[in-house]
């Protein structure tokens, strides 16, 4: 047990793992030595940074929480804190549950953890933050919150209300980070597109990539996790006419069938949802869209999913992942439908729905095979560098594969000009154009 050491567990989505950095940092700041996800945690202090999203993401949670609490029962640890979103929807239960935590905290209130430690939060260095990434590309988040209240999703009754940061304080943060070497910036937020409404009465997510693309230092800014309804389609003139925007959108369709829309409460139709898909496909050539499916939720009919499964295959979405629906406490869905979908008619459908969407991804990789991309390194892995194209987002999409024999001079964080010459289904396979 190492004395003024602290881990920190950063558990769920990319959202939390800014929160994570910027937490690292004022620990830093603050005299201790942190590390991050360490694979044999030695410090004398924990914190476990929580997702309380769906069942497993929540079940992940607590095993963490449980195996630190008992390093601590054996003396191998000092002080456990938890934070995040966990904690933040059941506060309450878990400090009966789990009394070994010496305290737990929001996903907002963080920072009371440095005056619990009799330290003090250094605001005027809030926008600096510790990557826990490859020192070339970071997550930047424009928001925290949701306005969209969709019948299954706990997030908005864990994050509250959608709120905008300014562009401003957005800038500053960038180019700080361009100027510790960032060069890649995947902007992340619960709903995107909803941004800046509430701070300046109008969508103002087109403003904000044009105006952070002009920054110096910005190579490449990638979109994620927009919502199809009220899309603000000036967005797309942004991303078409700036070489710095990635021609990629993490857009969340969820379902295509009205009734199942409907239930769903997305305010959106499926001849709205086939029209802007066309609509986004015209105005940014060669895009590639990744989004999200939900099976079984309540209502939807064998009927209903085979239009899912229609509209997939019409659609050739390049990156699409999928998960069966769960009830989630304090949801519309919970208090208004019964989830009376067997779960094997869910996980039928949503092994239907991931074999259609394999050929399409494999078709799209082949695609590939004989053309040149610009690639950036995230690191050496065996005998290959790995690296990605612009239409490749860290940790969920495929990957470069560089054998290291043939190019041995390449580096770590810097771009280069790829020739594929292999696909499978899910890597490409390429050489350094000389």
């Amino acid at each position: 047990m190492k004395k003024n050491t602290i881990d920190i567990i950063t558990l769920g989505c990319s959202k939390n793992l800014v929160d994570s950095e910027r937490l690292i940092r004022q620990l830093e700041l603050s005299g201790y030595n942190v590390t991050h996800d360490a694979t044999n945690p030695e410090g004398e202090i924990a914190v476990v940074n929580t997702c309380g999203f769906i069942g497993d993401a929540k079940e992940e949670s607590i095993n963490m929480i449980l195996e630190m609490a008992q390093r601590k029962s054996a003396g191998r640890l000092k002080y456990l804190y938890v934070m995040g979103c966990l904690s933040e929807r059941y506060m309450h239960d878990l400090e009966v549950e789990l009394p070994e935590v010496d305290k737990f905290y929001g996903k907002f209130n963080w920072s009371d953890l440095l005056s619990d430690l009799k330290k003090s939060c250094d605001y005027t260095s809030w926008n600096d933050r510790t990557l826990t990434t490859p020192s070339h590309y970071a997550y930047l988040k424009i928001s925290e919150g949701c306005d969209r209240f969709c019948s299954y999703c706990a997030i908005p009754l864990i994050t509250g209300r959608h709120k905008s940061r300014s562009i401003e304080d957005l800038e500053e943060e960038v180019r700080l980070l361009v100027s510790k070497g960032v060069k890649e910036f995947q902007v992340i937020a619960q709903e995107l597109t909803y941004y800046g409404v509430d701070l300046y009465g109008r969508k103002a997510i087109a403003e904000l990539i044009s105006r952070l693309s002009d920054i110096p230092g910005v190579e490449w800014i990638r979109l994620h996790y927009a919502y199809p309804a009220d899309f603000p389609l000036d967005l797309l003139q942004v991303m078409r006419e700036r070489d710095n925007v990635c021609k990629y959108l993490d857009l969340a369709f969820q379902h295509i069938a009205d009734p199942v829309l409907s239930a769903m409460r997305r305010h959106v139709t499926k001849r709205d949802t086939y029209e802007l898909v066309e609509k986004i496909r015209e105005e940014v050539p060669g895009i590639h869209l990744r989004t999200t499916m939900m099976v079984g939720h309540p209502g939807e009919t064998e009927e209903g999913f085979q239009e899912l499964l229609e509209f997939v295959k019409w659609a050739k979405f390049e990156r699409l992942g999928a998960f069966a629906y769960s009830e989630e406490d304090g949801t519309y869905s919970a208090s208004h439908f019964t989830d009376d979908i067997p779960q094997e008619v869910k996980e039928i459908r949503l092994n239907k729905l991931m074999r259609v969407q394999q050929n399409i991804s494999r078709a799209v990789q082949e695609a590939k095979v004989g053309r040149d991309y610009k690639v950036i390194l995230d690191r050496v892995e065996g005998d290959y560098y790995i690296g990605r194209t612009e239409y490749d987002s860290p940790e969920v999409d495929p990957e470069v594969l560089i054998k290291v024999s043939d190019n041995p001079h390449l580096a770590v964080g810097e771009f280069y000009d790829v020739h594929i010459e292999q696909a499978d289904d899910f890597d490409l396979y390429g050489n350094v154009k000389v």
